[in-house]
């Protein structure tokens, strides 16, 4: 005990320096927790971009592929489904519901989406929550639209606003002729949906009544009022989600997929082709634990330095305390509960500092970024980082506590001319 009570008032005497190395370990602590954090949450919403769709249905390529253009709006498909097939696959026994996707437009950057009203009943996220509207409502005119958050806030809509769809994307060829109306602004999610533009598959079909092979046909335009009464059955989709029954027949209808014999399909787990696709993208979680690892072993080393620097002027503390009766052991003793202190001390102000982080930043990364991270108590995980930073913290105050081993009492009291 008398050591501790040393070892704490020889802090306390060098408070300035003792308290800067204790805030460089804090902040070592915040960042390697922090990104420890960042990495779990990362995942955890990459992960619940989608929930409750059994299987995604598209043209045979990659899962991973198929999983990007159809959950996050990245690439194009290889192919496309025909309708046939999709109603085939969306008859069995085994499949509770199908949700048909249709992509290929754009609107101003964003991802023009077609599919059905079930849409909106079935697409959830983040452990089964659903899509809500924070203005109007579903589609029910042919040329309504229901656009992400995102598209309403950075291009400024609102419900009733006109908006032109783009012929394929990056195009600038516009469906000029057929304009859409703005029926419903999504709550924002966090998901590729608030970058999506959201219309009816029979609205895909009506403005390219009037193109073909990519460029629209001369002579008048079809008019509105003549395309709602047409038949827009569409005679392909992009891709489609699916749900299964029984979990146990979610195998059984991939199986039927993959091997459907009138045109090369490819169904996919969702949750499978993420964790696919997160070890392919996961390198840069790799990376940012290995240099966080090295700011908390940087600022040990500082911890150490300090300590050693600090010996020549405790010279004669330390001879004082072997003229008192103390060992050259008891000396290394309190030298390493010092460095002990400070590594406690600083992870603690860390976990500390960490969570008024967390508190302060969570509401802004999970609306601007979709990033959630839950305030939790530390893991048993991250328990014992904090035990490693404890635990170096003694081991690298060994080389300043043998050199004053090596002090001898002699050395300690002798004036130097």
């Amino acid at each position: 005990m008398t050591l501790f009570r040393l070892a704490f008032l020889s802090l306390k005497s060098r408070g300035m320096t003792v308290g800067l190395t204790i805030l460089a370990i804090a902040l070592s602590v915040v960042l390697f927790l922090g990104v420890e954090k960042l990495r779990t949450g990362a995942r955890a919403s990459f992960t619940d971009t989608i929930s409750d769709t059994d299987l995604i249905m598209g043209a045979r390529s990659g899962s991973v592929q198929l999983l990007l253009y159809s959950v996050f709006r990245i690439g194009n498909a290889t192919n496309n489904v025909t309708w046939e097939s999709f109603q085939d696959i969306a008859s069995r026994p085994e499949v509770s519901w199908a949700v048909p996707i249709s992509l290929g437009d754009s609107h101003r950057q964003f991802r023009v989406m077609g599919t059905t009203p079930e849409y909106f009943e079935r697409y959830s996220y983040r452990g089964g929550r659903r899509l809500d509207f924070q203005q109007g409502r579903v589609m029910s005119d042919l040329f309504d639209a229901v656009v992400g958050a995102d598209v309403a806030e950075q291009l400024g809509y609102k419900v009733g606003d006109p908006i032109i769809v783009a012929h394929g994307l990056a195009s600038f060829t516009e469906h000029e002729d057929t304009p859409f109306r703005i029926s419903g602004v999504l709550e924002k999610t966090g998901t590729p949906v608030d970058r999506t533009v959201v219309v009816s598959l029979e609205a895909i079909e009506a403005i390219h009544v009037d193109w073909q092979s990519g460029a629209q046909r001369p002579g008048a335009p079809t008019s509105a009022d003549r395309l709602r009464e047409m038949d827009l059955q569409p005679a392909a989709i992009t891709a489609a989600m699916l749900g299964v029954e029984s979990p146990l027949q979610i195998f059984t209808v991939q199986r039927a997929i993959n091997e459907y014999p009138e045109e090369p399909l490819l169904a996919v787990l969702p949750g499978v082709a993420l964790q696919e696709l997160w070890g392919i993208v996961g390198i840069a979680e790799t990376a940012l634990v290995g240099v966080s690892a090295m700011v908390v072993v940087t600022a040990l080393i500082g911890m150490s330095a300090m300590i050693l620097s600090g010996l020549n002027a405790r010279r004669r503390e330390m001879a004082i305390l072997r003229a008192m009766g103390a060992g050259p052991r008891a000396v290394v003793a309190l030298l390493m509960i010092e460095a002990i202190l400070m590594g406690a001390i600083g992870s603690a102000t860390g976990v500390v500092l960490l969570y008024l982080g967390l508190i302060a930043v969570q509401p802004w990364l999970d609306y601007t970024y979709g990033l959630y991270l839950p305030i939790t108590a530390l893991t048993a995980q991250e328990g014992l980082l904090l035990i490693a930073v404890v635990a170096a913290s003694a081991l690298v105050s060994l080389l300043p506590a043998i050199r004053a081993y090596r002090m001898s009492l002699a050395d300690g009291m002798m004036v130097k001319m």
